[in-house]
């Protein structure tokens, strides 16, 4: 038996339960610890849910004997003085085909990486559909404000762009220097330049500081040759989302999708969002890193165009 140790949000888990999938597919048996990471009350809640999905998890005497994290006294002495002896691999890079070797192991990881799951994406794609607006039984503000979203994405050459700045991560400096301001500032002139009536809605952890981005863009970047009333239908095309929390974030992963285009950060979030995106001629949008400590190229999909750091395109993946 192997065992999966869940964590992170959203995007996250649907990464590590497509691996699931593949292991299964496999004839694998497969669990998840889904106790270690969320045992505090600050931890994102686990969403798989949304989909229908229930998987088998692990009991705690199993994820004991897997980590060797027994707490009885002549265990401890043991761990003091021969080390821990867990049955414990962690993956290497965004795609480890050792991952996919075992039978019997405890397994840590974001398992970030299409190629994983590559020839069993289409039930993937199929697990992982959106149940209709209607049946998700919301509040009836937040199903409104959702529905008034979704017919407009629906109505126009939609473009999604997902914000999530670095300096609110834990892990900054993993993340820092990559989606900056120049990023999107590029990917918008680039998605501009393809489909000049584009109506980009924004996503962001931080809608503020967004806001201020968003105009400091129309009246610096985008107004060049433009009179008053051009720059105010320009105005009128970046829209914000802002009405979801972490408990319904899933709404804005499911109106991402929707998009006819996707501008993305780099998070497994917005990641799903555009590989859901149904679109036949979708335009995928990247930054041409996505961490600062690794080697990033089993992360991307064929037809990304990745974007670095200065805005500048720097190629469309094969």
């Amino acid at each position: 038996m192997n065992i999966i140790r869940m964590s992170g949000g959203l995007g996250n888990q649907m990464f590590q339960y497509a691996l699931y999938m593949k292991l299964c597919s496999m004839g694998k048996e497969v669990k998840f610890d889904d106790i270690n990471e969320y045992r505090s009350d600050d931890t994102r809640p686990i969403m798989l849910a949304l989909f229908g999905i229930d998987y088998p998890r692990a009991t705690w005497d199993e994820i004991i004997e897997f980590t060797d994290g027994s707490m009885e006294i002549l265990k401890r002495l043991g761990r003091k003085i021969f080390g821990r002896r867990a049955i414990e691999y962690y993956e290497k890079g965004f795609y480890d085909p050792q991952v996919l070797s075992f039978d019997s192991m405890y397994l840590r990881g974001n398992f970030q990486s299409e190629k994983y799951f590559e020839d069993i994406k289409d039930k993937v794609r199929e697990r992982y559909r959106f149940p209709d607006l209607d049946k998700l039984h919301l509040p009836e503000k937040l199903y409104e404000s959702t529905k008034v979203c979704l017919d407009a994405i629906e109505s126009t050459e939609a473009v999604s762009i997902h914000m999530y700045r670095s300096d609110s991560r834990l892990d900054e400096e993993l993340y820092e220097g990559i989606c900056t301001e120049k990023y999107y500032e590029g990917a918008v002139r680039f998605v501009q330049e393809k489909y000049p009536q584009a109506v980009f809605y924004v996503f962001s952890n931080e809608p503020k500081w967004v806001r201020g981005w968003v105009e400091y863009l129309i009246k610096n970047q985008l107004k060049e040759n433009m009179d008053a009333q051009q720059v105010k239908a320009l105005e009128k095309r970046f829209v914000m989302v802002e009405a979801n929390t972490d408990h319904t974030g899933y709404l804005d992963m499911m109106l991402m999708s929707k998009c006819n285009h996707n501008v993305i950060s780099n998070s497994s979030f917005s990641w799903w969002a555009a590989w859901l995106n149904h679109n036949p001629d979708k335009l995928i949008v990247a930054p041409d890193k996505w961490v600062n400590d690794k080697e990033c190229s089993d992360v991307y999909t064929k037809g990304m165009v990745l974007v670095n750091a200065k805005g500048r395109v720097n190629c469309t993946i094969k």
